[in-house]
């Protein structure tokens, strides 16, 4: 739409991305959605948020759809002929290993293929089911899990909003899910969970 989106938790580890919104621009709290004048990031008009929760001058997420117009969804489809594969279609955030995150831009070709060979490498088909724990912010859960997904017919299943592991094994056994995503800690958390035995996990043929 022309818009430029910064997508971040509403917390991860020991950063409250909210708080800091709030910090930067104090402003927020007291303007009407839509109508942020901040001195210090003049160019925000716009924060929306994940989540039930509710926030002072920004919009829910879940929200969003409802402020549609019929002129809004015609220059949406409009604006789809217009997409080339090598346009970036996002910045991704990564701290590497200096701790100081550097934007990575991506375009639509890089996602697209870094989940379809993906995908390919674990041979997804249409038959699959994978469950999809890891964050939906992260190139993990987005491409990895969503686009993997997408471009091999499989299901994608969420076990729940943030990672939890009882979800995770409800999910799979649930599901019948017959690949599982995660990191080591992920596995771990899992693995070691006291209700582990009780689950038939005996599906999941890959990760």
């Amino acid at each position: 739409m022309g818009c430029k989106a910064l997508v971040l938790a509403p917390a991860l580890k020991t950063s409250n991305y909210l708080e800091i919104v709030n910090d930067l621009a104090p402003e927020l709290a007291a303007s009407p959605f839509g109508q942020l004048q901040a001195r210090t990031l003049p160019q925000l008009r716009w924060v929306i948020r994940l989540g039930e929760d509710t926030t002072d001058g920004m919009l829910n997420f879940n929200d969003l759809a409802a402020r549609a117009t019929p002129a809004s969804r015609t220059q949406l489809v409009a604006l789809g002929p217009t997409l080339r594969c090598d346009d970036p279609i996002n910045i991704q955030f990564t701290s590497g290993t200096t701790g100081h995150p550097k934007g990575a831009t991506l375009t639509h070709r890089n996602i697209l293929n870094n989940g379809f060979f993906v995908g390919e490498a674990i041979r997804l088909t249409e038959h699959d089911r994978l469950c999809i724990p890891v964050p939906l912010y992260h190139c993990f859960g987005m491409v990895m899990g969503n686009l993997g997904c997408l471009t091999h017919g499989a299901t994608m299943v969420y076990p729940a909003e943030a990672f939890d592991p009882l979800s995770v094994l409800e999910a799979v056994q649930a599901e019948r899910c017959t690949a599982l995503y995660g990191v080591p800690t992920m596995f771990i958390a899992e693995l070691d969970h006291p209700r582990f035995a009780e689950f038939d996990i005996s599906t999941l043929r890959t990760g």
